[in-house]
């Protein structure tokens, strides 16, 4: 059963989130989309994924000691965004901001299942949460995603390649195969959540228009401005 979205349950502010396979750009597109709502005097705030001070140590340290199971790794994650959830991201919405989510819960419905973990159980562990209000989801092909993990450095991350999962020795493939099928995941969930989905392969220029034209017809910017002084 899905969820209701904010707007749906009369919070005055909007939150938009982006996702995608690591190397997609959404990191790019939602830090453009942030400037351009902030050069309009817009109450606009960012949160990212795994950012909770609350939890942070924590999973520094079990990454760093290769000692997450795919189950800790989920509940490690979900501590982190309710963390998030209850003391930023609703005050906020409350206060009547756009919040941006550069990924949202549907970053946990595609790594945790294809980490193993059963998908209903994993829906259920974010079951408190509301839906986005808009959720833009930038499809990039896996080559594409690729080659800008390696244009910033040799190779991919440990966890962004899915090594823990054994799928290969070489992080490169492993990053074929782990990014691979959590690209299944956020096709299968595009429907199913209504996601507005943009070509992650156009040039950075023509995707911030598009993103910024769905957000303009989407949601009535002038209801966020700020107090003038």
């Amino acid at each position: 059963m899905l969820t209701s979205k904010f707007s749906e349950l009369g919070f005055p502010g909007r939150l938009i989130a982006v996702e995608g396979i690591d190397g997609s750009g959404k990191s790019t597109q939602v830090y453009l989309l942030r400037r351009w709502l902030e050069q309009q005097n817009l109450k606009v705030f960012l949160s990212e994924w795994n950012s909770s001070e609350l939890v942070k140590s924590a999973t520094s340290k079990g990454k760093k000691t290769h000692l997450l199971t795919p189950t800790t790794f989920s509940l490690i994650h979900a501590t982190d965004f309710a963390d998030r959830y209850e003391r930023q991201l609703v005050p906020l919405l409350r206060a009547g901001y756009i919040v941006l989510c550069d990924r949202y819960i549907y970053t946990a419905f595609a790594r945790d299942v294809v980490r193993g973990c059963p998908p209903d159980w994993v829906r259920r562990l974010y079951g408190f949460a509301a839906q986005p209000d808009l959720t833009f989801f930038f499809k990039a092909r896996l080559e594409t995603s690729l080659q800008r993990i390696l244009d910033g450095r040799q190779q991919p991350k440990y966890f962004e390649a899915g090594m823990d999962l054994g799928l290969s020795p070489d992080p490169v493939e492993s990053f074929r195969i782990f990014q691979g099928r959590l690209l299944e995941q956020y096709l299968a969930m595009s429907t199913a959540y209504g996601f507005y989905v943009i070509d992650a392969d156009l040039p950075v220029e023509a995707q911030q228009t598009l993103v910024r034209k769905v957000v303009a017809d989407r949601i009535d910017l002038s209801k966020f401005h700020t107090s003038k002084r």
